[in-house]
């Protein structure tokens, strides 16, 4: 709520005018020059829908960002200033705060300079004073103390900007205890540890065994996997029906090499503003680099790495050959002790160029369990809870087409029903096996046969690359 009588006839102006751009941008600066960032953000972005291509708009939108902390969301908005030749030096000392608040020292000074060297009246004294401390120093003196050394790692995690780290002394045998996480600015995902292993995850032998040889080993013995000149990391495909435990897994393959695991969601990534998806996408592989060994799952995968030549818009491709670069990494060695794991139930619409060897070129396979698998599952499921004498044998036998996510519908329901049961008797009553069998009844499985008709529609018709033969023993199965 306004306080200032100006400020509010000002906007009542504008309502009774809105498509007044003087009047209107007029308003936006009063609201920024008194504090009322939120508000003037507002009338920047009415502003900008009028003339969009309004320098002053863009810059004030920019401001506001800045001083609101949305160090992003500006950059976003000053990328198209910063492409032109001979924009506002203003525009460039802007740019410089925002880049400083990423945490981005070295873009920020060039700006920083390349503005005041234009016009010195921009300058900052107080942003001069954040850009050239600590001092760079110069041939000839003596260096300052150098900041101390993070916990040595495996693979030597990257110093922030502007700092310069001893290298870390190469461990004499497979430590894998990782630092504290590192947190990077402009990355929204979160590192975790995760507390599984391989051990939580009932059946899927084989795709544990392939998870375990490419990705796991190299890390746990680096000196055999280095005399064939394999490295440490990689990439991973998990491609299945839903439900059937894509997540679950990664979250183990951390656990069981005691890495740090990055979870990251589309929300983590995706932006409104052209430019920031890329930004967040690149700051997301800097936190995973920094806290190596680090496990960098994305779910849902295809909807960051779908085929170019489905999009219609420059702007979604650019994200797409981001990934690409970042899978890459800037030289060889970048994301080495990196392993990113991808999972999607739709492996046909992401981008071919995922497929080549060093990107996510080894995909797995995550099928619907089989019944030895199911009974292991549902052991898991009821571990923490008091049991009568199980036979999860017969129930595995009644839930064909289950997968894990549907099993523990089937533990849930019947937990309902038991609690119910047990608040009345006052006292813990045990599930049962008809309890579990009576419970799969009032349960349908989810998509696994819709799932497999559309593989099947993929795997007949249109894998002349023989990219899905793996699938061929499953779709040609009755589902």
């Amino acid at each position: 709520m306004l306080d200032d009588a100006g400020l509010q006839a000002l906007r009542e102006a504008a309502r009774l005018s809105p498509d007044n751009l003087p009047l209107r941008q007029h308003l936006a600066g009063q609201l920024l020059a008194k504090g009322y960032l939120g508000e003037a953000e507002a009338e920047y972005r009415a502003a900008l829908v009028l003339a969009p291509k309004d320098a002053g708009i863009m810059a004030g939108l920019a401001e506001a960002f800045v001083r609101q902390s949305a160090y992003g969301a500006a950059l976003a908005a000053l990328e198209p200033l910063l492409a032109s030749p001979g924009y506002p030096p203003k525009v460039g000392v802007l740019a410089a705060r925002a880049l400083l608040g990423e945490g981005d020292t070295a873009r920020a000074g060039y700006r920083y300079h390349e503005a005041v060297s234009r016009d010195p009246s921009v300058g900052d004294a107080d942003l001069a004073a954040r850009l050239s401390a600590p001092p760079t120093p110069t041939y000839g003196t003596t260096p300052p103390p150098a900041p101390p050394a993070p916990p040595a790692s495996p693979y030597g995690a990257s110093a922030p900007s502007g700092q310069s780290y001893a290298a870390p002394v190469p461990p004499t045998g497979p430590a894998y205890a990782t630092p504290a996480p590192t947190p990077v600015d402009g990355a929204t995902a979160e590192v975790e540890r995760s507390k599984l292993n391989f051990a939580d995850v009932a059946g899927m032998e084989a795709v544990k065994e392939s998870l375990r040889v490419k990705l796991l080993l190299p890390i746990q013995q680096p000196d055999l996997f280095a005399a064939y000149g394999k490295r440490a990391g990689g990439g991973v495909l998990l491609y299945g029906p839903p439900g059937a435990g894509k997540t679950h897994l990664a979250r183990a393959a951390a656990g069981e090499l005691g890495a740090s695991f990055v979870n990251v969601g589309l929300a983590d990534i995706l932006d409104m503003y052209i430019g920031s998806s890329e930004r967040n996408l690149r700051a997301t592989f800097e936190l995973a680099r920094r806290n190596r060994p680090c496990v960098l799952f994305f779910d849902e995968v295809d909807a960051l790495a779908a085929r170019r030549s489905d999009m219609r818009q420059a702007h979604t491709r650019q994200l797409v050959n981001q990934f690409l670069a970042e899978l890459d990494g800037v030289d060889q060695n970048a994301n080495e002790g990196v392993l990113v794991l991808a999972a999607t139930n739709a492996p046909w619409y992401v981008d071919v160029a995922f497929r080549r060897p060093g990107r996510l070129d080894q995909p797995v396979f995550v099928p619907p369990p089989d019944p030895a698998a199911r009974a292991a599952i549902l052991r898991l499921l009821c571990r923490d809870k008091p049991l009568a004498e199980m036979d999860f044998d017969a129930v595995a036998r009644v839930t064909d087409h289950f997968v894990g996510a549907d099993l523990k519908g089937v533990v849930d329901r019947a937990v309902e029903v038991k609690l119910q049961q047990s608040i009345s008797a006052g006292r813990p009553i045990p599930l049962s096996t008809p309890d579990l069998l009576a419970a799969a009844q009032s349960v349908r499985p989810t998509a696994v046969r819709e799932w497999m008709a559309t593989a099947r529609n993929y795997v007949m018709h249109s894998n002349d690359s023989g990219a899905w033969d793996e699938l061929l023993p499953w779709v040609k199965a009755k589902w």
